[in-house]
This record gives structure tokens, C-alpha cells and sequence, in this order.
């Protein structure tokens, strides 16, 4: 036996071994053992044939209706088997496969792995994988529930299971969860749960290892949270008050808008953390277009009255000139410390990002290393080496999904002292996704819009069902910048070399819409072009000549997705619009209705009703509720793309766990965690937790060192 942590999956041979590592990322026994069942058959249940997608790959458990096979040439024989549910049906066609006819009778229970086709008005699947009910692995599953794992196009449900049956025999698994906390939470031991999902005798045996395995999982990362908030609180930080007199208290006697309840409410929470000793550590949350930025600004304008500075850490060269430029608005002469019409008292405004000019970069890194710039606004280039800040007081960390602990960590460590912490978020976090994710941070949220924000009105455009609505969109277009207003249009890629796989063939793209747009539906009109690949002068002019009216429409990627404040921008058309995420397409219509008109965002797709991409779109249409949305968007998507890349790869370490559907499992991991650490902070007396931790956090860490 070894541990389930050693290089041992030699012993489902080199191929499989090899075939595990390429399609799932699996390189161990105890990888292997954690890529539980995806479903259960039970001995005698079919499949059901009505709902499956083209272009799913599948499993099916099926009854054979009838077969035949022919002679197509000298070298090629083909065998079609009609398989039924007992009410669809489906074709499954083999090549070369004579033996077949001989072996396979109607009524026969099989099953079947592949990829689902459409031919004329019928489903099928060709030359899929085959099981056969006389096979050793079904007959070994005779009479129990049959486990269906995740496949791939070479690695079948049932040769997973035999190599599975392998690697349980062989390993002694690590039992992480103190005996204490199994009783109290009436969980059964590893090895058990372990067996039981894999090999279950009936359903209770699934039920009871899934509470277990899904209780494993939120607690290592809940004790990783502990940790973290619990060495926070020991770290001594300079505390930040603002003064009176200051630059705070000019500042909001020049704001030309009252602040909402829930901004002064944040701010308070904000400020009273900053005079504190210790870090502040805070997530701010908040529905787009709440107000964040002016919040997270009385924030930063408090550290430099106390002398201190503040960074803001962007994503993206085109939201950190974003912030750059409103920021510089709302401070007017407050930010122009030693200009001509400067404030009496002022500071200065820096930008740093990878494209600057060496001249423009030697005078941003002189006013930070000196102080002058109390506010340094950045990209990934904050984190370089030549940075460095006079007295850094505040970190702020906008879009926190884009970035990691580590490159948050590397901005804190230009500190002398340990720097105040901001995190802020325009996608609105469910509670459970805060607590798995950010369960380091305390969390302030935003809901309320400022007074004057206008409704934006989203439309789903269905060209599969409407192809004669696209000209309308132009024409809806055309009315309103008739009406002295402004469009964004927004295409999920840049040109046709700009796929991310053969999925994104054929989207709508920037550089192939403009001349369509120009020379067509919208010709006359002063069209823009906005994406990543432009060097950073022309996207900051771009965006300046739009913002300014000197531009009618602009067509971008989905670099405007935040951040991006037109208030004469009233309407939206995202091309291609199921391309992209729930939260992402709520960002982006979240980019008009910002100013005295109402906006108006349609949604144009070709996806077929009745399929989840139209019932994403819907979802979007129907609601402005960014929470309720994110709810959505949580449900439709796989649980690592909500939670983050580090989450997302196929080595995840949350496998079970649902943050929706488990929320008590979670509460009841993150109490238990913040018990054992306030106990145990080094987890000296606990080295089986201590062992998972380090896992967890070197997992996280080699995927920041590979996005590095």
C-alpha cells in the first residue's frame, strides 16, 4: 500500500497512466481516486435518449432495438445499432467492426460512449466506445449501481473504472479531519468514504461519502483562510486616520453628487478599519455602476492625509487609464499638486503600466519613490521591482477574480509596514462564493444605485429565429446617435487569427465588423476601434475622443467590460452575445444608462431556443438584479470558473463541493477551521492538516508562477 500522494499510477499501466495525464492533468493514485463519478447507473436503467445535446460527449446505458451490418468496400464494413430508452432512439454506427452483428441482440443492455452527431433529422453517435453487458467490468458490477466518471474522447467510463478498482486496492488514504471533528460532524472515516464512492452497495453508501469527501474539501480551504486572517491580525500596520482639514474633507466639500446611504455606510466600515493598528482587510462588492470607485477614492485620499500612499492595482492598460482619467476628474486641482491651478493642498496622480514611454515611466517612478503621488494607479507593472513607494499605506485591488494572493501579496510587500487592504469587485458575489473565496477578507457590499442612474432595457436579438431583426439593430443604432447620442458594439474577438479554440470560428470580429459597419448600415457615422493589441497611446486617445463625443460608435472587445464611464453612451450591441458569461455580459450593459437618458442592450445571438445559451441570455434580459444574476451564472457554469483560475483546472480541489448547494457544509468547515487555528495556528499538533494545506497552497502558488 502507499500513500495517496505518491507517483504511483504506473499501476494502471504506462498507456492509461498517460492517457489520464494528458486528458485530466491526473499524475497520482490519490489524483486518480479524487475524480469521483459523475453519475450512477442503476442494473436496468436506461438513458434518456430526449435529452441529449449535438455535440455532447456522453455515456449512455441503452437496449439494442436492431443491427445491421454491410460490406461498403473491399476494406470497409459498417455496423449500424439502433439503440432505444424505450421511447427515443439513436444510431450508433462502428466501422470495421464484423464481430458485432454476432455478438449484440435485441434487448441486449449496453453501453455506449461517444460523441453525439445530428445526421438528417436523426441523433447518433459514430464509432463510439462500446461495453458490452457479457463484458468483466459489467459483469462485476452485476447487481450494484454502475459509477459513470468523466471521460474523454480516449478514455471511456468503464476503462476509468477498471483502473480505478486498481488504484483503490493500492492506497492508504490520508485522513485529513480530526478524529474530534468526524464525531461531531458525524462523518465516516476516509478510507470508507473513499470505497464507497467509487464501489457503492446502494444509494445511503453515496449520500454518506459524499457528506464526507464534500466536508473535506471546505475545510482544508477554510483552515487556509484561518490562517491567513489569523497571521493578518498579528501583523502591525501604521494606522491611517484622515486629519481634519485635509484633503478628505476638500474633496467631499467639491463633490458635485450626494453620496447614497450604502456609500457613506462603506465608508465608515472603510475608515474605521484604516485607523486601526492592524491591516484592514476588506472585499468591496457592489452592483455595477454603485459608486465603488468614489468609495474606494475618500479611502485613499484619508491614507495620503495621514502621509501615507495608496495604489490601486487594475487587470487591464485600458480600466487603469480608466481610473486614471476618473479619478483626475473627481479630484480636479485637489490632484494637480504642483501645476498651475493646483488646490493649496494637493497631491499628485500616477500612472504605471507596461507601455508607458521611458520618459513618462523615470518621472511616474521619481514622484512615487519621493511621495509626490499619493495615488499611483497601475497594472502587473506595479509589481516590478522598479516600483518602489515613498510609505505605502493602502493597497486596492480592483477585479481581485484576475488576480492571486501572490500578486497581491507582491504589491503589500513595497510596504515598510504592512499596508492597508482593499479588494473591490464589480461582479456580485453570492455569501457562500465570499466565504470559499474570500474568506480572508471582511466583506462590505454595495446595492444601491445613485440617484439619477437610468433603467437600461435588454433585448435578446434570435437570428435563428429572426434573421431579418440584425438590420433593425443597425437601424436602432443609427436612431441613437441621430438622437445626439453614443453606441458601444462589442465583438468577442479581435480578428480571425483571435481564436481561443475551434468553438470561437466564425464570432463576430472588430477588425472584420469596421468595414462592414463603415461601408454599410452605419456609413457616415464616426466609428471607433478599441482592443487589446493597440498600443496604449492610440487606446488611451480612442477612448478619449469617445468619452469627449468625437467618436458616434465604438466597436471594442470586451476591454470596456469595466470601469468605462460614458455618460452619453446610451445603447449596446454585443454581437455573438452567447459567447460570453452572464456576469461578463451583466458588466458590459452596465457600461450605459449612465447619464440622463435610459440605455437600451441587445443581446445578438444565433444560438437555437431552448438551449442554455438562450436561457442565459433570457436570464440577462430579465433582470438588472446583479446578485440574483450571479446566483444564475453559479448555477449554469462549472463551480471553478466562478471561483477562479486556480479553481477551474482540471486538478482542481473542488470536486464535490457545490458553494450554492452547500452552504451549510461550509459553515460548519469555516467554524471548525477558525477553532483548530485559534488553537493550533501552526498547525504543529495537526501535521495530516498541515500536509493538505501546503498542497492546496502550492497548487495555488505554481498556478500564479505559471500565469507569471
Amino acid at each position: 500500500m502507499v500513500a495517496e500522494s505518491a507517483k504511483a499510477l504506473e499501476v494502471v499501466g504506462d498507456k492509461a497512466a498517460k492517457l489520464f495525464a494528458s486528458a485530466f492533468g491526473i499524475e497520482t493514485a490519490g489524483e486518480l481516486a479524487r475524480h469521483y463519478p459523475r453519475r450512477y447507473y442503476e442494473r436496468g436503467e436506461l438513458t434518456d435518449l430526449g435529452k441529449l445535446r449535438v455535440g455532447e460527449q456522453v455515456t449512455l446505458q441503452v437496449r439494442v432495438k436492431k443491427v445491421a451490418g454491410r460490406q461498403i468496400r473491399s476494406n470497409l464494413h459498417k455496423t449500424d445499432v439502433v439503440v432505444t430508452d424505450g421511447t427515443g432512439e439513436l444510431t450508433a454506427t462502428f466501422f470495421n467492426r464484423k464481430d458485432l452483428p454476432h455478438r449484440l441482440l435485441p434487448e441486449q443492455e449496453i453501453m455506449l460512449a461517444g460523441q453525439v452527431e445530428k445526421f438528417r433529422t436523426t441523433l447518433q453517435l459514430k464509432q463510439p466506445e462500446i461495453e458490452l453487458s457479457s463484458e468483466e467490468s459489467m459483469v462485476e458490477d452485476a447487481g450494484k449501481l454502475i459509477p459513470v466518471y468523466p471521460a474523454s474522447a480516449k478514455l471511456a467510463t468503464w476503462s476509468i473504472r477498471r483502473s480505478m478498482r486498481l488504484a483503490l486496492d493500492m492506497i492508504d488514504f490520508d485522513e485529513v479531519v480530526p478524529a474530534e471533528i468526524r464525531a461531531a460532524r458525524e462523518l465516516i472515516g476516509i478510507d470508507q468514504a473513499m470505497r464507497w464512492i467509487h464501489r457503492p452497495e446502494g444509494w445511503g453508501q453515496i449520500t454518506v461519502a459524499r457528506k464526507r469527501l464534500r466536508y473535506d474539501e471546505a475545510f482544508v480551504l477554510q483552515v487556509v483562510l484561518a490562517q491567513r486572517r489569523h497571521l493578518a491580525a498579528l501583523e502591525p500596520a501604521t494606522p491611517r486616520a484622515a486629519r481634519p482639514g485635509g484633503l478628505l474633507e476638500a474633496f467631499d466639500a467639491q463633490l458635485p453628487f450626494v453620496l447614497t446611504d450604502g456609500q457613506r455606510e462603506v465608508t465608515a466600515d472603510l475608515m474605521h478599519d484604516l485607523a486601526q493598528p492592524t491591516p484592514m482587510h476588506r472585499l468591496l462588492q457592489g452592483e455595477v455602476g454603485s459608486g465603488k470607485t468614489v468609495v474606494a477614492l475618500r479611502a485613499m485620499l484619508a491614507v495620503v492625509d495621514s502621509g501615507g500612499q495608496a495604489a490601486l492595482l487594475a487587470p487591464t492598460e485600458v480600466l487603469a487609464q480608466q481610473h486614471a482619467r476618473s479619478i483626475d476628474a473627481l479630484l480636479g486641482p485637489l490632484g494637480r499638486q504642483g501645476e498651475l491651478g493646483a488646490a493649496d493642498q494637493a497631491t499628485r496622480v500616477a500612472l504605471v503600466t507596461g507601455s508607458l514611454s521611458a520618459a513618462a515611466r523615470r518621472e511616474a517612478l521619481l514622484d512615487i519613490g519621493v511621495g509626490n503621488a499619493g495615488i499611483v494607479i497601475g497594472t502587473h507593472a506595479l509589481l516590478e521591482n522598479t516600483v518602489q513607494f515613498f510609505d505605502l499605506g493602502l493597497v486596492v485591488v480592483d477585479e481581485q477574480h484576475r488576480f492571486g494572493v501572490e500578486q497581491r501579496d507582491a504589491l503589500r510587500s513595497k510596504a515598510k509596514t504592512p499596508p492597508h487592504l482593499l479588494v473591490m469587485t464589480a461582479t456580485p458575489i453570492p455569501r457562500t462564493v465570499a466565504m470559499t473565496v474570500f474568506g480572508d477578507l471582511e466583506t462590505s457590499t454595495l446595492r444601491e444605485l445613485p440617484a439619477g442612474r437610468q433603467p437600461i432595457a435588454t433585448t435578446v436579438v434570435p437570428l435563428a429565429d429572426k434573421p431579418g431583426w440584425m438590420a433593425r439593430v443597425w437601424e436602432r443604432a443609427r436612431e441613437e446617435v441621430e438622437s445626439g447620442r453614443q453606441v458601444y458594439v462589442v465583438c468577442p474577438r479581435i480578428d480571425a487569427s483571435d481564436t481561443e479554440s475551434e468553438a470561437w470560428a466564425g464570432a463576430a470580429a472588430v477588425a472584420e465588423l469596421v468595414p462592414t459597419l463603415v461601408n454599410g448600415p452605419l456609413a457616415g457615422l464616426r466609428i471607433g476601434t478599441l482592443h487589446g493589441r493597440l498600443p496604449s497611446e492610440e487606446k488611451d486617445d480612442v477612448m478619449r475622443r469617445f468619452a469627449s463625443g468625437d467618436l458616434d460608435v465604438l466597436v471594442a472587445t470586451t476591454v470596456i467590460e469595466v470601469g468605462v464611464d460614458v455618460p452619453n453612451a446610451t445603447a449596446m450591441v454585443v454581437l455573438d452575445a452567447d459567447r460570453f458569461g452572464i456576469s461578463q455580459l451583466h458588466q458590459l450593459r452596465g457600461r450605459v444608462g449612465r447619464g440622463a437618458h435610459p440605455g437600451v442592450c441587445l443581446l445578438v445571438t444565433s444560438a437555437e431556443s431552448d438551449t442554455p445559451a438562450r436561457e442565459r441570455l433570457d436570464g440577462v434580459a430579465a433582470t438588472l438584479d446583479g446578485f440574483e444574476l450571479a446566483r444564475l451564472d453559479l448555477e449554469q457554469r462549472r463551480e471553478g470558473d466562478v471561483l477562479g483560475d486556480r479553481q477551474s483546472g482540471s486538478r482542481s480541489t473542488l470536486k464535490l463541493l457545490r458553494v450554492l448547494r452547500d452552504e451549510a457544509t461550509i459553515e460548519a468547515a469555516r467554524e471548525d477551521a477558525r477553532a483548530l487555528v485559534a488553537a493550533d495556528p501552526t498547525l504543529e499538533r495537526h501535521p495530516e492538516v498541515a500536509a493538505a494545506v501546503e498542497r492546496l497552497v502550492e497548487a495555488e502558488r505554481a498556478e500564479y508562477l505559471d500565469k507569471a
